[in-house]
């Protein structure tokens, strides 16, 4: 029995490291040994910019403004608004911008992003595709930068770089630590060979290489670029692309949005099975140790935490981890009792770290429950 703890602890703790320091360490490592640039050209292809949305008239207008802003020849743009069942005016007022290039297609029927984006995408006029949110501000010069990649024959898509902005609770602070911690991987993976996923905010792509996508598909900004790269085109970052979006200020403003997106790793290997196949999915280690061993994460550290207690009266050094555990999870208490304490950086890495498993371990309870995930 004894045996077992031993190895279920060791276990544990060897995937938890690999996940959270040595797959990044060996990704960084590996873009300076063995570097793949890429061959970026000042080019100018005819590009359709595609938003798929669901009642955003909110953000409409400011979005519509925002692409016209882009430093991108003019004609060489034009834009598809893809309305998912909005009950708000997000159609007229998409319709009555004032520019041309906007095209409408008003779906009566709700019926989640990735069937808009197939329907979008076969009227799509351009040479490239520019997928983007409702929401987020763009740079103006995040199109041209993106597309530069896309001269490089060997680039099929590649991600522009989300920054957060008005991070003012400890929260918030925590989880733009979180996402400075995962850019750096991407750019890591990006300058090796390929990224495993791209911003859904903002990435653009080869349109001859889309293919539509499974209904009810919640990663598309997964699975889009996982198939590109079994094509053997790489999927690359370019931290140059910007985009702007809001952070979540207290947890439950990100629960509903991070479980979803955890749940849909699961979802994403119901829908494509292949990309479990060393054989068929190039991308095979960096997709597992990127997206999947983190899903299991939050079970390997309460397995960690029960054999560390288990074993601490056989040896001094599982007490010692297992107090380390719970000082983690008192670091978190700290913060909900007194947020001020969010500006010191080991709680906010503490805290990010926990609500990340805290949502993927939700997220396997919510994928089990409720396998119809697509809808916004």
């Amino acid at each position: 029995m004894m045996t077992l703890a031993y190895i279920a602890c060791w276990g544990c703790a060897c995937l938890l490291l690999h996940v959270f320091v040595g797959y990044p360490v060996w990704m960084w490592l590996l873009a300076r040994v063995q570097p793949v640039p890429v061959q970026k050209q000042a080019v100018t292809p005819t590009v359709t910019v595609v938003i798929a949305v669901h009642d955003g008239g909110r953000d409409i207008r400011a979005k519509l403004k925002n692409l016209c802003a882009l430093d991108y020849p003019h004609d060489n743009i034009d834009i598809i608004v893809a309305c998912d069942g909005c009950h708000d005016d997000t159609g007229v007022l998409s319709r009555h911008c004032g520019d041309p290039r906007v095209r409408v297609l008003d779906f009566a029927e709700r019926r989640g992003k990735a069937a808009c984006l197939n329907d979008a995408i076969a009227a799509a006029r351009g040479e490239v595709l520019l997928l983007t949110d409702v929401r987020q501000k763009l740079s103006p010069t995040a199109l041209r930068e993106l597309v530069a990649n896309l001269a490089d024959p060997t680039v099929g898509a590649v991600s522009g770089e989300l920054h957060l902005e008005d991070v003012s609770t400890g929260f918030a602070q925590s989880v733009d630590a979180y996402w400075r911690y995962e850019k750096l991987i991407r750019l890591s993976e990006s300058q090796s060979g390929s990224t495993v996923g791209v911003s859904g905010a903002l990435y653009a792509m080869r349109r001859e290489l889309f293919e539509p996508l499974p209904p009810g598909t919640v990663l598309d900004d997964v699975l889009i670029p996982m198939r590109v790269a079994a094509t053997g085109r790489r999927v690359v970052f370019e931290p140059r692309a910007l985009a702007w979006d809001q952070p979540s200020q207290q947890p439950a403003e990100e629960r509903k949005r991070k479980i979803r997106t955890l749940a849909g790793n699961y979802q994403l290997i119901q829908l494509a099975p292949w990309l479990l196949s060393p054989a068929s999915n190039p991308l095979w280690f960096r997709f597992v140790s990127h997206k999947l061993l983190r899903l299991l994460a939050p079970w390997l550290l309460l397995l960690l935490a029960l054999t560390a207690a288990v074993l601490a009266t056989r040896h001094a050094m599982y007490g010692l981890l297992l107090l380390l555990l719970l000082a983690g999870m008192a670091l978190v208490v700290v913060e909900r009792l007194l947020p001020v304490a969010g500006r010191w950086l080991p709680v906010r890495l503490a805290v990010a770290f926990y609500y990340l498993n805290l949502f993927a371990a939700q997220a396997l309870i919510a994928f089990t429950r409720n396998r119809g995930l697509h809808l916004w």
